[in-house]
């Protein structure tokens, strides 16, 4: 990723609970910054980098993201308290998400739905234990004509108990029968062998050697960074591996009659 420096704070984005908020950059770009001393720690950023770099080799289109390194002075400006509390706890670097504008929410009954693309972020979503995408919170946007796939701090869920981790790897996804694109999608399984065959043990590896030292440092259980990085290895690579049958799960969702999906 590139490293921005953060040259002012525009305003908070209260749509998310970890309070991204909207910065200029010296670059002069402007990203949708999330942080790492919001409540939901740095683990969110790491899975942001992940999921955005999997996508990526999926062929799936999501907003470049960067390192953007923050001085809370910047958000001396701002009025509420909770804005500034949270910048002060978060100094350095932080996540930077390139701002679309103009963009909007991504509504698949009224943009053009490809059933193959859809099938292949649901394979992905399925994949990365993605919970949020729901007609409820698309986090999809339309933009320049296509899809762009945002906001995948709720994946990779597991790394918030490394303890139970190796029981997920055949998980299937939680809350399948909301997800966004559930009925427009194709058969899931007609991307299940494209799909796993793009995310190549150097893909992963390309992926976990993306994130930040920094948001890696210190997690408990762990004696090093390095450590920690092939664990997210190994899981990815357990998930990919046999017959997955939380691919086949998925499937049964699809085909499952409409008033039946929630049980």
């Amino acid at each position: 990723m590139r490293s921005v420096t953060a040259t002012r704070y525009v305003a908070p984005l209260r749509e998310g609970g970890s309070l991204p908020g909207l910065c200029e950059a010296d670059d002069l770009g402007t990203y949708v910054v999330k942080f790492h001393g919001a409540g939901q720690g740095r683990r969110v950023l790491v899975a942001e980098v992940l999921a955005a770099s999997l996508a990526g080799a999926l062929g799936l289109d999501v907003p470049e993201l960067v390192r953007a390194e923050v001085d809370p002075v910047i958000g001396r400006g701002e009025p509420d308290e909770e804005v500034q509390d949270l910048l002060l706890r978060s100094p350095g670097e932080n996540l930077g998400m390139d701002f679309l504008p103009g963009a909007l929410s991504y509504d698949p009954l009224v943009d053009p739905v490809d059933a193959s693309w859809a099938a292949r972020v649901l394979w992905f979503d399925a994949f990365c234990l993605n919970v949020d995408r729901s007609w409820r919170n698309p986090n999809a946007l339309w933009w320049g004509g296509r899809p762009w796939l945002i906001d995948h701090g709720a994946a990779l869920y597991f790394h918030h108990d490394w303890a139970r981790a190796a029981a997920s790897t055949t998980r299937p996804l939680r809350h399948a029968e909301d997800h966004l694109l559930i009925s427009a999608a194709a058969d899931v399984r007609a991307v299940d062998a494209a799909s796993a065959s793009a995310l190549t043990p150097e893909v992963l590896r390309a992926a976990v050697e993306e994130v930040p030292e920094g948001w890696l440092a210190d997690e408990p259980g762990f004696a090093s960074v390095a450590e920690l990085r092939e664990a997210y290895l190994t899981w990815f690579t357990a998930r990919l591996a046999g017959d997955r049958p939380w691919v086949a799960e998925l499937r049964a969702v699809q085909t499952a009659p409409r008033e039946a999906r929630r049980g």
